[in-house]
């Protein structure tokens, strides 16, 4: 997940209102940020299915995109013919192993202790290349499962950065995501009035045009201020100190507000 560059510059716009723009107290000034998923797939290929476009919905477990994986299909079947083969060799050397055992037990002992033990081992080693082969069966599928990348909740595709037919490295985004509950609300608060905020506590969330207000939670209050004095902190340049807050939206909030919207934020 990441912040887009318009965020951070808006960030700066909004420092440098709070300083010459004065709203009633207890209102402050704020943007919706986006916390976005950028889907991709671990191993490369060339992009063959694209089921989604740029504002789609798309809803948890939905499949994004499909990469070539002709090569790893002949991998997967190759494991399991091997696992099927290594199984088979198992069930023989069981076999053989519990013959000889029933033979070295009867008192007539037409098996030797070494026969008995030969036939332990091939056993044995039988059953360590049937496990061998079960991991390499799991690998193989693994890598064929990664081929298909899937949505992880619902979301919006905020954009789709390749086309299809075109090569994607291993772990390049293809898909670029923004899950409502990923939609949050920041805004500055005056070192003077810090204490007024809590985490946990409910915050009024107050955008241009909208009908109502949106409702955010305060889940995050930055420890460190936005703005340093160069010099010393005397009770003048107190004043230009502010917090970042962070709070989230429910996602029926979320739902109608769009990352980069200037609001105003009403504390309780």
């Amino acid at each position: 997940m990441r912040t887009s560059l318009p965020a951070i510059l808006l960030t700066l716009a909004v420092l440098l209102a709070c300083g010459c723009s004065p709203k009633p107290s207890g209102v402050f000034q704020g943007y919706v940020e986006g916390e976005y998923v950028y889907l991709a797939a671990p191993l490369g290929g060339a992009l063959t299915r694209l089921e989604v476009a740029r504002g789609d919905s798309v809803r948890a477990g939905q499949l994004v995109f499909e990469l070539e994986r002709q090569s790893e299909a002949a991998a997967l079947a190759q494991a399991e013919k091997n696992l099927s083969s290594a199984n088979a060799s198992l069930t023989l050397a069981e076999a053989t192993f519990q013959r000889r055992k029933t033979l070295r037990e009867n008192p007539s002992a037409v098996v030797s202790a070494e026969e008995l033990d030969q036939a332990r081992a091939q056993r044995d080693s039988a059953a360590a290349d049937v496990a061998a082969q079960q991991a390499a069966l799991d690998k193989a599928q693994w890598a064929f499962d990664q081929k298909q990348q899937f949505a992880p909740a619902a979301a919006v595709v905020h954009d789709a950065l390749y086309r299809q037919g075109e090569f994607v490295a291993a772990g390049n985004p293809v898909v670029v995501l923004l899950p409502p509950a990923n939609l949050k609300v920041r805004f500055f608060v005056p070192q003077e009035k810090l204490a007024r905020v809590k985490v946990g506590e409910t915050v009024s969330v107050q955008c241009d045009g909208a009908a109502r207000a949106f409702s955010a939670t305060v889940n995050y209050i930055s420890t460190e201020a936005e703005y340093t004095p160069p010099v010393i902190f005397s009770r003048e340049t107190r004043a230009n100190l502010v917090f970042m807050i962070e709070a989230k939206f429910s996602p029926a909030d979320a739902a109608d507000l769009r990352p980069g919207q200037p609001v105003d934020v009403q504390l309780p």
